[in-house]
């Protein structure tokens, strides 16, 4: 491994250790003891740029959460548990946190949740769009129409798309190209295609959605085709929700006319 590569993965395990609630010292301090395999205070100190005397505070931190084991001898020798071993611990309390985060929100927001939407809701970009497409598809019951750019249709929306039809869910999907078509016939046979009113790829459109009649989203790509989904304003989008929400009410009956029209051709 290159001195640039070790940097740049030592660099990413402490931004991500400290994400999981370590202090910047026990990030490097953990960091520094997995390439060591086993080391004294001073040891970490001297690759990890903690002060020796905060290496002790760190080894107290990562023991309490289960990360590291000490040898008592003279001078103490510290041992990290294996990265298998940290990503299962920090995936079961990610679990568990989840966990109860959910039903802390469930409990809170239930009743709210079954308002009607009167209103026209925006999200901005990529990430934040597709968790808000892929709750709408989780939720579908009777039928979901869908389309989109090429580029947009990643992998976890065909399988929530897949996911949904297996449920009993009429798919509807428009926009994507042959090549994609070809793909999506093999992964939701029963999924049907049809024709968009305009060239859906030279427009800087990004995804058009209606659920079951009472949920909308559409977005666009702010960069056009150039988006980057890095980019936190890389798509932006509008949505509604509820019969006689408006943003609801238009789309519906243009979809209706669309799919009607396109049933008459066939």
């Amino acid at each position: 491994m290159s001195t640039d590569s070790a940097d740049n993965s030592r660099s990413v395990a402490i931004e991500q250790l400290e994400q999981f609630g370590l202090s910047a010292y026990a990030a490097r301090t953990f960091v520094a003891l997995t390439g060591l395999g086993i080391g004294t205070a001073a040891d970490i100190s001297e690759v990890s740029e903690v002060p020796r005397t905060r290496v002790y505070d760190a080894v107290d931190e990562l023991r309490e959460r289960g990360l590291v084991d000490v040898q008592q001898s003279s001078p103490k020798k510290f041992w990290a548990v294996s990265a298998e071993t940290t990503c299962q611990k920090f995936e079961r309390e990610m679990r568990q946190r989840t966990s109860l985060l959910m039903a802390s929100l469930q409990e809170l927001g239930t009743a709210q949740r079954k308002q009607e939407q009167r209103g026209v809701w925006t999200v901005d970009g990529q990430s934040a769009v597709t968790d808000r497409v892929l709750e709408f598809i989780g939720g579908a019951d009777d039928e979901l129409v869908y389309m989109t750019v090429e580029e947009l249709l990643t992998e976890d929306i065909v399988e929530a798309l897949s996911e949904a039809a297996r449920r009993g869910v009429t798919i509807r999907l428009a926009g994507v190209s042959p090549d994609v078509q070809d793909t999506l016939h093999e992964e939701i046979p029963d999924a049907e295609l049809f024709d968009t009113l305009w060239v859906w790829s030279d427009t800087p459109a990004g995804r058009l959605m209606m659920v079951d009649g009472t949920q909308t989203l559409v977005s666009v790509l702010v960069n056009g085709r150039d988006a980057v989904p890095s980019d936190s304003r890389s798509e932006t989008a509008i949505w509604g929700a509820g019969e006689t929400n408006s943003l609801v009410a238009v789309l519906r009956a243009i979809f209706t006319w669309r799919l009607e029209n396109d049933d008459l051709d066939d």
